[in-house]
């Protein structure tokens, strides 16, 4: 056997041990390309991918390759320069840029930003699915899972996911399939500037003349009806040509009340899948990601205190840990822990603010597209019991209020408000969707 059938029939039985997510992610780039004296070489794309490959999979991978050759007694994992052969095991690994945020250049043509790649988009828990999706995609363009609804809060990495796919597609396919990424904004403003001055079949050919067409932020052209019988008209064309339709919002279909039925049905064709909160082990993982790509360096203590402290979203991960490299740079000098911590909480202090309990009747009332009145009143319609837990249950779970002073709030009695919260409170940990409603009322609630 040798050494690439070697390594295929170890990633062959790797890849039934792992998620098809991650074995994509850390493994599929990978090349055992040398052995000697007992000591197997293998490649791998980057030193992200190499220290996390050695750190998660280095005795799974021997174990499995030992079932093949009874000569291996030690992987020594490498990585690949830009050229096709990997560097010695010796070999100083290329800095990068020192910089963070490298500036790169929005492809004109597809309006794609070349920085957000596949294989920089960290996958854990929290978004696995969603971009296990998204690499079936590049291989069955418009023939599988379209349209591809994908959602979750701002700063979780939808816009990073659903322009990876469009810059994948270009990749491997050598631009003979053309993409185009759009947000809800320009889609809109582009529909206005064509009706204002009489052009609106060259604003028809812009969007349906692709192969894969991209919108971000869905949510946004609800009740814009212009916007929204364009929309529907421009799917309809690319989904009965077979062309790919990538669409990422907020909020899931049914949760965007001002969609007209038509365009909520139409997303629900396809597959529908949402992005979390990244948990521990996957911010660990972005921060490295981070450091690799600019060449920065932070000791394994700091980088664990940044991982437990932010939590609300990739966004604010990378500001923290843009603030902590700037000090660093600044005093010339490796941060320590107690100095991170500090950076850390007046960061999180900036952006909180505190709630009243008239901010949480808003958000609630103005997502499900109901009036305060409706919220507080007796009125025992479906479309407004399901609000009014909700928003008892916020009041208790944001503010931590008294359930008398919530049920004096509500207009109604202690009990029926321990009732909601509590009914609430266990279906959140149940119910996907409810899950999701809770946390983009939420984001209202912070923003506002």
């Amino acid at each position: 056997m040798d050494l690439e059938q070697l390594w295929q029939s170890t990633l062959g039985e790797m890849e039934i041990q792992l998620s098809r997510a991650n074995f994509a992610t850390w493994l599929k780039n990978s090349r055992l390309f040398d052995k000697k004296d007992g000591t197997f070489y293998i490649s791998l794309p980057n030193n992200f991918a190499k220290e996390w490959v050695e750190n998660k999979y280095n005795k799974n991978l021997l174990g499995i390759m030992r079932n093949f050759d009874t000569s291996a007694r030690k992987l020594e994992f490498v990585v690949a320069n830009q050229a096709t052969e990997p560097l010695s095991p010796s070999a100083p690994t290329q800095k990068l840029d020192n910089t963070i945020g490298l500036e790169f250049k929005v492809d004109p043509e597809t309006n794609l930003n070349p920085r957000y790649t596949m294989q920089s988009f960290v996958v854990g828990p929290s978004n696995e699915l969603a971009f296990a999706a998204a690499s079936s995609i590049v291989n069955e363009i418009g023939t599988k899972y379209n349209p591809f609804f994908v959602y979750g809060l701002v700063g979780l990495g939808k816009t990073h996911l659903i322009q990876a796919i469009g810059n994948e597609i270009n990749s491997r396919y050598q631009r003979k399939i053309r993409p185009k990424y759009v947000s809800s904004e320009k889609f809109t403003s582009d529909i206005v500037w064509g009706i204002r001055n009489k052009r609106m079949e060259d604003m028809k050919r812009k969007y349906r003349d692709v192969d894969v067409l991209i919108i971000d932020d869905i949510q946004f052209i609800g009740g814009k009806e212009k916007t929204e019988e364009e929309f529907f008209h421009t799917f309809n064309a690319l989904y009965e040509a077979n062309k790919q339709i990538i669409i990422s919002s907020d909020r899931p279909p049914q949760s965007i009340p001002t969609l007209e039925e038509r365009l909520r049905s139409r997303f629900e064709g396809g597959l529908i899948t949402d992005i979390g909160y990244p948990e521990y082990e996957t911010r660990v993982a972005i921060i490295k990601s981070k450091l690799q790509e600019t060449g920065l360096v932070l000791s394994d203590a700091v980088v664990d205190i940044i991982a437990k402290k932010v939590k609300k979203n990739i966004r604010e991960l990378e500001g923290v840990l843009k603030k902590i490299l700037f000090y660093q740079d600044k005093k010339q000098t490796a941060i320590n822990e107690s100095v991170a911590e500090e950076i850390i909480e007046k960061s999180i202090q900036s952006s909180f603010k505190r709630v009243n309990d008239g901010q949480i009747l808003k958000a609630v009332a103005e997502f499900f597209n109901i009036s305060i009145e409706d919220l507080i009143s007796h009125n025992r319609r479906k479309e407004v019991v399901k609000p009014r837990q909700i928003a008892m249950y916020l009041l208790r779970d944001i503010s931590e209020l008294s359930y008398p002073y919530i049920g004096e709030k509500m207009g109604r009695d202690h009990t029926t408000a321990i009732h909601s919260y509590e009914k609430i409170n266990q279906e959140v940990n149940k119910n996907p969707n409810l899950n999701q409603e809770i946390l983009s009322i939420k984001d209202i609630i912070f923003k506002s």
